[in-house]
Parts: structure tokens; C-alpha cells; sequence
């Protein structure tokens, strides 16, 4: 469905209707397909660091991901609101505490460990959406884009919703941090910010 000629305020509403309304059943079985399908990307193997996030609003949910990436003994991390609204990835254990941030999202309590965004192998960012290109449309926050900005390391990699896909939409803004990959319950999507490097 072409979206481009929506404004962002518009658009970021249309999009989080469409996936808060999807299905009980079917976001648990996007969520497991979705997470079948990581070990597809680039350097999986060799992966230790590896940071994702708290589900809340109809994301889809990485926490089948997360399970298989500890079954396979690789170092998590959720992130932190920090000051100049960025975030900070701290270590997330199973039996770590987690708190509510002022949003009301869980974040592992000041007592776990930190990692730099660069130190991370592997970033799954939440999105309202995304497109082919590696734009990612977000919450409007800007919290990844500040945290990102000028960090090439880390593999970006944003999950959603086929629903989710934009087709045209808006421009990207300079400080808009581009994704190297999508993964939707059907396929791992590369994007053109991965095809260049």
C-alpha cells in the first residue's frame, strides 16, 4: 500500500493501528518464524553481543529470539534511557531486575553491566515501520537515531511486520540511522545500506 503522501504523525498512527490489531495467535507465530529466520544473517555464527528490546504497543516480539540466543550462550542487553535521550545497553540475565523507565518500559537496573553500541555485534531495533531502502520509521523519539549516529559497527537490524512495510513514504532526514536488514515473520530483508557496504 503507498503511503508517501502521509505525513509522519499520520502515518505512525496508521501503522501502529494496523499491527496492534493483528491477531493474538498470529503475533506468537510471527514472533517464532521471525526468530527461525536470524541465524540467516551475515556473521550469525560468530555473534557474542547482541542487543534487542522490551516489547510494548504491538511490536513484534523478540523474546522467542531471545530465548534462542541464550540457548546458544550469547550475551544480551535491553536498552536504558540515558541522558540527551539516548540509550545505554546494559546486560540482560535472566534473573536480571528489571524496572520501569519513565515510559513504562523494563530496563535491567543500574546494577547490570553496560555495553557501547559499538561494542555490540547485533542491534534488533523495534519500528512503526520500514522500508527496503533501510529507512525505519520509529516512535519519533529519536533515541536510536542520537545513540547510532556515527556507530557503523553494529549490524542494524529492525523487526516488525510485514503489515508494516512502507511503500514510498517519507524522506529520510539526514540523522535518520539506517537499517541493514529487516526481519519480518516471513523473510530476512536486506537493505540497501547492507548491499553497499
Amino acid at each position: 500500500m503507498s503511503l508517501e503522501h502521509q505525513a509522519k504523525p499520520a502515518l505512525r498512527q496508521q501503522l501502529r493501528e494496523r499491527r496492534q490489531h493483528l491477531a493474538p495467535a498470529f503475533r506468537a507465530q510471527a514472533a517464532t518464524a521471525a526468530a527461525a529466520l536470524a541465524p540467516g544473517l551475515p556473521g550469525w555464527l560468530n555473534t557474542r553481543h547482541i542487543a534487542m528490546y522490551w516489547p510494548g504497543d504491538g511490536e513484534l516480539d523478540p523474546l522467542p529470539l531471545a530465548d534462542a540466543c541464550r540457548e546458544q550462550r550469547r550475551a544480551l542487553y535491553l536498552p536504558v534511557l540515558a541522558p540527551g535521550k539516548r540509550l545505554l545497553f546494559r546486560r540482560w540475565q535472566v534473573a536480571t531486575n528489571l524496572v520501569p523507565n519513565r515510559f513504562g518500559i523494563p530496563e535491567p537496573d543500574a546494577d547490570s553491566p553496560h555495553r557501547a553500541a559499538a561494542g555490540m555485534d547485533i542491534i534488533f531495533l523495534p519500528l512503526v515501520g520500514w522500508r527496503r531502502d533501510g529507512y525505519r520509521l520509529g516512535m519519533g523519539g529519536g533515541f536510536y537515531d542520537r545513540t547510532l549516529g556515527g556507530v557503523d559497527r553494529p549490524l542494524r537490524v529492525g523487526l516488525g511486520f510485514d503489515c508494516q512495510e512502507i511503500v514510498g513514504g517519507p524522506a529520510a532526514e539526514p540523522w535518520d540511522v539506517g537499517l541493514d536488514y529487516v526481519l519480518t515473520e516471513t523473510a530476512l530483508h536486506r537493505c540497501e545500506r547492507a548491499a553497499s557496504a
